[in-house]
């Protein structure tokens, strides 16, 4: 479903991607973990449309979509949860959902996404007239991967879905992500949190300073040594 291939990406003269290649399949759930300042966001930013390449080339279901800007890219079916959840704090979680289903004109659709995402999320909907700002950060979070899914998307961009959060919630938002997974979308997510990322996952890339220096399935990358030391406490 997604390919990337050989994706440089600079901030002014600082190269921060030197060559990324990686592919995700059509309902995997794969997930890029390394360390802070490793580029796992400028990644998943790129891909979504809002940093641009420097040179490489991005795939979706085979279509070139390298220069596509942000919005077109969300109609072709591509959602997005963003690093510090970025909810519109002034607007209520309803208002803040119908901003996510920005491009769908049918009410009954937007009526039954909200439907379903107050069943994956019932606190949301216990709380739909509440302004997202008063929200603690794991409802932010629920918000922000709600907001995504109103527009029906075929595959997730998930950035650091664990960051600020209490384990509590760290786990439900995993649970939730392997649930849609299991419900068909297909799932990209970069993470800190390396551990609860590759239980979730199909399989996994490791970067590092702006390098891919592994890639294999979770299960392997989990008792990998290397990937141990470094980011399982092992």
């Amino acid at each position: 479903m997604l390919e990337i291939k050989d994706l440089f990406v600079s901030y002014g003269m600082m190269e921060v991607l030197h060559g990324i290649s990686l592919k995700v399949e059509d309902k995997e759930l794969v997930s890029v973990i390394g360390p802070n300042g490793a580029g796992k966001s400028t990644l998943i930013k790129t891909v979504m449309g809002l940093v641009k390449p420097t040179s490489g080339q991005i795939l979706y279901n085979g279509q070139d979509i390298t220069n596509l800007p942000a919005h077109k890219r969300a109609g072709l079916g591509i959602g997005y949860v963003p690093e510090g959840r970025r909810v519109f704090a002034k607007l209520t979680v309803e208002e803040n959902l119908r901003m996510g289903a920005y491009e769908l004109k049918d009410k009954k659709k937007i009526a039954e996404n909200m439907d379903r995402v107050y069943e994956i999320f019932p606190r949301l909907g216990e709380r739909k007239n509440q302004l997202a700002s008063t929200m603690s950060g794991g409802e932010q979070q629920m918000l922000a991967i709600s907001r995504a899914l109103m527009l029906s998307p075929q595959m997730l961009l998930i950035d650091e879905v664990s960051m600020g959060l209490m384990p509590i919630m760290v786990n439900t938002c995993f649970d939730v992500i392997q649930k849609l997974n299991g419900q068909g979308i297909t799932i990209l997510v970069v993470e800190q949190n390396a551990n609860k990322a590759l239980k979730v996952a199909h399989r996994g890339y490791v970067l590092e300073t702006g390098n891919i220096v592994l890639s294999d399935t979770a299960e392997n990358l989990r008792k990998d040594d290397t990937v141990q030391r470094a980011y399982l406490g092992g």
